[in-house]
C-alpha cells in the first residue's frame, strides 16, 4: 500500500479546514496510508530583510528535512514547479508506483515558501498555479487532489 506523508509548516487552527482535511483523509484511507506532519513556523516580524527571510526559511527547512527519510520520494509545492492537470498528476503517481516507489512526501512551506535545501532534496516540484494560496488552505487543496488522483487511477467516477 502506498504511504503518503504531508509535511506542512505551521499549526492548522481553522475548524472548517480541519474538517475538510479530515473528510478527505478518511476517504483516502481506502487507497493509502496518509500521515499529516506539522512543523513549527518560525516567528518573524512583518518586515523582514532578505537575509532574515532566508534565515526563517532555513530554520523551517531544517525541521522539514528532519521528517524526510532517505527512501521517500519528495514533492515540494513551489510556485515555479510544474503545473500538472489532475490527470497528469494521477498518471505521475501511478507511474512512480509502477516503478516501485511507495513512499511519498508532499511538502508545503510556510508563508515565505521553502528553503533551497528542501527544494534541492525534492524529487519533483509541483505548482497549483501562479496564484498564491494561504498555506493552510493548500493542505485541503492538496489532499483533495491526491484523493482525486486515486479515483482517476482506479477508474472511478469523479467530477471533472
Amino acid at each position: 500500500m502506498m504511504n503518503i506523508k504531508i509535511i506542512s509548516v505551521g499549526k492548522l487552527k481553522e475548524k472548517y479546514l480541519v474538517q475538510g482535511i479530515s473528510e478527505y483523509t478518511k476517504r483516502l484511507s481506502k487507497y493509502c496510508k496518509i500521515t499529516l506532519v506539522e512543523v513549527p513556523d518560525e516567528k518573524a516580524p512583518e518586515k523582514l530583510s532578505d537575509a532574515e527571510m532566508i534565515q526563517v526559511k532555513e530554520k523551517e527547512g531544517e525541521c522539514i528535512l528532519a521528517k524526510i527519510k532517505e527512501q521517500e520520494y519528495v514533492f515540494a509545492l513551489a510556485i515555479n514547479g510544474k503545473n500538472p492537470s489532475s490527470e497528469d498528476f494521477a498518471a505521475t503517481l501511478d507511474k512512480l508506483q509502477t516503478s516501485g516507489k511507495s513512499q511519498f512526501v508532499f511538502v508545503i512551506g510556510g508563508s515565505l515558501g521553502l528553503s533551497d535545501q528542501v527544494l534541492k532534496r525534492s524529487n519533483a516540484q509541483i505548482s497549483f498555479g501562479k496564484m498564491t494560496y494561504p498555506h493552510q488552505l493548500m493542505r485541503l487543496i492538496l489532499v483533495e487532489q491526491i484523493y482525486r488522483a486515486f479515483r482517476i487511477n482506479a477508474g472511478e467516477p469523479y467530477h471533472k
